[in-house]
């Protein structure tokens, strides 16, 4: 493991605890968990977008663990642990493969590509895990679909919109 400097600790810190936080903010919230958030993801995005996928994956971890332990937990199945938090927060870090530059277009692609990947995983946990919670006659793959769906399409949504309006601005002071 690289060394890391005591900058990046502390603003994977701060980024973590802002994005817990503002995870507490919820504009909508589903029944079996999942909700729309005051841009919960945001910080985390940002961190890895400046300081790399490695050490944002890293954030996005602690980040989805610090989830696990204190946002209501809805299962201890092993599967949705793995899924749900680790995986499942562990791909925004993925957004910093199009970091380490002042390019908006870069940042709002990674910002992109990392809530897609969380979806993915928050619909195969879905399907694999919570395929119980189908209401009769309906497919899993579809209610996991639509589930999801619901909370994540506007929770990207402001997540993109956020960064676009912020990402250039706060670029320079985070790195």
């Amino acid at each position: 493991m690289e060394r890391r400097s005591t900058k990046n600790l502390v603003m994977a810190g701060l980024c973590i605890a802002l994005s817990q936080v503002l995870s507490y903010v919820k504009v909508f919230e589903m029944p079996q968990g999942g909700s729309i958030t005051a841009g919960s993801m945001v910080p985390i995005i940002l961190f890895s977008l400046v300081y790399g996928f490695k050490d944002g994956f890293l954030a996005a971890i602690v980040y989805g663990l610090l989830q696990f332990v204190l946002g209501g937990t809805f299962s201890l199945h092993p599967l949705s642990i793995i899924i749900d938090y680790l995986l499942g927060f562990g791909v925004l870090g993925l957004a910093g493969i199009f970091g380490g530059k002042k390019n908006l277009t870069s940042a709002l692609l990674g910002t992109f590509v990392a809530c897609i990947l969380r979806f993915v995983m928050l619909f195969l946990s879905g399907v694999l895990v919570w395929a119980s919670y189908t209401p009769p006659g309906m497919a899993p793959w579809y209610y996991s679909l639509t589930y999801n769906g619901t909370y994540m399409i506007p929770e990207t949504i402001l997540t993109l919109v956020i960064v676009a309006l912020i990402y250039s601005k706060v670029y320079d002071s985070m790195k």
